[in-house]
């Protein structure tokens, strides 16, 4: 993850990270609610993960000195790209995005408010068009402090945490960063791992973005069996576990 912006380059206040694949039909909406949220000083990482439709294409055609497009010569899963996008990502605050949301206005500075006393901030959303929200309740700001308790939240799978929903402060990577090599998915929730672990995460009871459910969507959905529950959990434990060495090595 870049810490300099290096030489002449103005400083970013806000990097925007969003890895793409196959999302030519919501990409370009997307990205208009981002950038109408960014200003001069903020810049949007996309990093396409060798998509085979013309979604790169779509990116490199929106005319914004803002967007930095990233072509993956090889399709690594979506982890992989967003941590690509972080890598190369110079702000001072990280912002995690999909690629067929659509954000609400004001979602940049109500989270870069939260930011000014926390590590993470982690918002809510709602649905796009209207409709039922997944079944996990909503994030409430009175549990921002209870670290324990979010942190048995996401392993029984009761904390909603969506990286679509979340960013963080440069500091924060020296957390999040690497990725466990062993992580294929739930990204967003080793983030909130990290940002419990360390006793700095805040949740907004406001909702931030529109997320778009829809058959081509990237993250798993619907019901597992028992034999991926148990791996998922297991992999939670073991971020837990990695969380907490890393904040160790830190202090």
């Amino acid at each position: 993850m870049n810490d300099e912006n290096g030489p002449g380059i103005p400083k970013i206040r806000a990097s925007v990270c969003m890895a793409t694949y196959k999302g030519a039909a919501f990409v370009r909406e997307q990205i208009a609610s981002i950038l109408a949220e960014l200003g001069p000083d903020d810049e949007l990482v996309v990093v396409d993960d060798a998509s085979p439709d013309e979604t790169a294409a779509i990116v490199e055609g929106i005319d914004d000195p803002r967007i930095r497009l990233v072509r993956s010569p090889v399709n690594r899963g979506y982890v992989r790209s967003f941590e690509e996008a972080i890598r190369l990502s110079r702000g001072e605050y990280v912002f995690l995005s999909d690629q067929d949301d659509v954000w609400i206005p004001g979602r940049l500075e109500l989270m870069l408010a939260a930011l000014s006393g926390s590590l993470v901030v982690a918002s809510n959303f709602d649905m796009l068009g209207g409709g039922s929200r997944p079944w996990i309740p909503r994030l409430k700001s009175a549990d921002s402090r209870r670290h324990l308790a979010n942190l048995f939240a996401i392993l029984i799978g009761y904390r909603a945490y969506y990286g679509c929903g979340m960013a963080f402060r440069r500091e924060a990577a020296r957390y999040f960063t690497p990725i466990p090599a062993y992580v294929r998915e739930s990204h967003d929730l080793w983030l909130a791992i990290c940002g419990n672990v360390a006793g700095s995460i805040t949740h907004l009871d406001e909702s931030t973005i529109y997320r778009r459910i829809h058959e081509s969507n990237q993250t798993p959905a619907g019901l597992r069996s028992l034999p991926k529950i148990v791996a998922a959990r297991v992999m939670l434990v073991r971020l837990m576990v990695e969380a907490l060495r890393r904040t160790r090595r830190r202090v």
